[in-house]
């Protein structure tokens, strides 16, 4: 696999340079050790009030194929074409209520960060995490039997990086196409919006 590092204009850690999502992924598994220090770095991610509302559920190819295939049935059928090959497949998923029974309007955003920091121990280990917004909801939340206050906001793919060339031409294409993002100008203002900062 080439080198994916994006080209910032700023320094910053390499493995952020190093996260992407690729769609391409080898059918080599995910050992439990290395699973587990991904989903580590979730559970100390920063949230509000520390009310922590995240859950992941997941599906591991080697070692539960009948929950790695519950989660790919629920992803739109252009992600499954790709994503049946990661070895490990996830649902991110936010407690829509707090400790004391009320909305947690901070819960989704909690949750990104969580999937965040995953992502990035996932880069700095050699593996890389594809966060899909490509999936059923409702057919999750049925699959995987969510309780009535818990959300689905996420599906992902976990493992390592395959060649381009395993993928259909399009998909290929984008898998090494260059990596870009907005100018930090129109995404980043001083104490006012729109200002430069």
């Amino acid at each position: 696999m080439s080198d994916r590092s994006a080209p910032t204009d700023h320094p910053v850690l390499p493995a952020i340079a190093a996260r992407w999502s690729p769609r391409s992924y080898l059918p080599e598994a995910v050992d439990d050790a290395t699973l587990r220090q991904v989903l580590e770095a979730g559970r100390w991610a920063a949230s509000a009030y520390n009310e922590q509302p995240w859950a992941y559920l997941v599906g591991r190819k080697d070692a539960d194929a009948a929950g790695h295939e519950r989660i790919l049935s629920c992803l739109v059928e252009f992600n499954q074409g790709w994503a049946k090959a990661a070895p490990v497949l996830m649902v991110a998923c936010f407690r829509q209520n707090n400790a004391k029974g009320q909305p947690n309007r901070w819960a989704a955003y909690d949750a990104g960060q969580a999937s965040s920091a995953m992502a990035i121990q996932a880069a700095a280990l050699g593996l890389q995490l594809h966060q899909m917004a490509g999936f059923d909801a409702a057919k999750a939340r049925a699959a995987l039997a969510l309780p009535d206050d818990v959300e689905p906001i996420a599906a992902m793919a976990l493992g390592k990086p395959g060649p381009a060339s395993a993928l259909p031409e399009a998909l290929a294409a984008r898998e090494v196409a260059p990596r870009a993002r907005k100018p930090a100008a129109e995404i980043v203002f001083g104490a006012g919006w729109g200002t430069a900062l």
